[in-house]
């Protein structure tokens, strides 16, 4: 087949590998080949499934990279296996499981008719009900939405951290992370700034089990409190602001809401930073451009160009001082200061 074929082949059947990826990593077979390699019988008769459809997966985990196999139908992780090993520092299994588990599959279908309609959120098409409210009511897909967000940053901390690393805070005392979530971000901030204390204002539902929260795993729960509250009705008062991964989720009658809850509580001079995949020029393809789209699909946001951000922080009193990159790729924090 021509180059053009095998690419088109490829689009066509995307998902076939997205679905051979998410079994193996749902049924524990990725997490089963941790330690040492394994015949597909062995894997099999360990987790309980069917011997002859158990080597057929693991023969296509190895066709798309995620295993290798050796001689006798023994098959071994290859290095991008192990990311969706459940305790790989950077694992992506949540991510995999959420994403391509059947609430964010079944949302996708509708795409085709928001895109002839108009309006957005084909999850509540398909469910009648809004993402978030299925996370905090149903306990099985609140822990997937939450590991997945884990997963998320440990892989975009690292990035937020490297735009900023030349970043002044040395007048920074104080910064809250809204919707912080487990506080991964803040943490390894305040741990890269030893005279900055922090909060991470977040759901309720979120902060129920304290064994989730890393400021005390990280020895900082001195310096790193968690409050719990609504970003849509209030924030705490901070010297500085993160949203990582937030505004994506909302449309801009939203985020003008959150930003504005975030002005009313500090004081002039305050920075908000706001880190977020930011939709590059029409020239170059990038992941921001797909997550846009996925966006469209479950949820009533979007990915933002930098001028769209822009525009967000001028509607509500953050003027735009900078946008700050990193190298691995479109992630950016756009920064704003609180007018007077």
């Amino acid at each position: 087949m021509t180059d053009a074929t095998n690419i088109a082949q490829d689009l066509v059947t995307g998902r076939w590998r997205s679905q051979i990826l998410h079994a193996g990593v749902k049924l524990g077979i990725v997490d089963h080949l941790e330690t040492q390699s394994h015949p597909a019988t062995a894997v099999a008769a360990a987790l309980s499934l069917n011997p002859e459809n158990t080597y057929r997966l693991m023969r296509a985990l190895a066709s798309i990279g995620i295993l290798d196999e050796g001689a006798q139908g023994v098959f071994s992780l290859t290095s991008a296996g192990q990311f969706f090993l459940s305790s790989h520092p950077n694992s992506m299994r949540g991510v995999c499981l959420w994403e391509e588990g059947l609430p964010m599959y079944a949302a996708w279908k509708h795409l085709p008719e928001i895109v002839r309609d108009g309006g957005d959120d084909g999850f509540k098409r398909e469910y009648n009900c809004a993402v978030f409210d299925m996370i905090t009511s149903d306990a099985e897909v609140g822990a997937l939405f939450n590991s997945a967000m884990t997963s998320y940053s440990q892989v975009e901390t690292a990035q937020v951290l490297a735009a900023l690393s030349e970043l002044d805070v040395s007048q920074v005392r104080q910064v809250c992370d809204i919707g912080g979530g487990r506080g991964h971000l803040l943490c390894h901030f305040l741990q890269a700034h030893p005279h900055i204390n922090g909060i991470v204002f977040e759901l309720p539902e979120t902060l129920a089990d304290p064994h989730d929260l890393l400021a005390g795993q990280m020895d900082l729960g001195d310096r790193c409190r968690y409050t719990a509250g609504n970003m849509f009705e209030q924030a705490p008062n901070a010297d500085a602001y993160f949203l990582k991964h937030v505004l994506h989720d909302w449309n801009d009658e939203e985020c003008i809401g959150i930003l504005k809850n975030a002005h009313a509580a500090s004081h002039p001079g305050a920075r908000i930073w706001i880190a977020e995949y930011v939709v590059p020029g029409p020239d170059t393809p990038d992941f921001a451009k797909l997550f846009d789209i996925h966006m469209m699909s479950v949820l009533t946001g979007k990915e933002r160009t930098e001028a769209e951000y822009i525009d967000l922080l001028d509607g509500s009193g953050w003027p735009h001082v900078k946008t700050w990159c990193q190298p691995q790729g479109s992630m950016s924090v756009v920064e704003g200061v609180r007018a007077a």
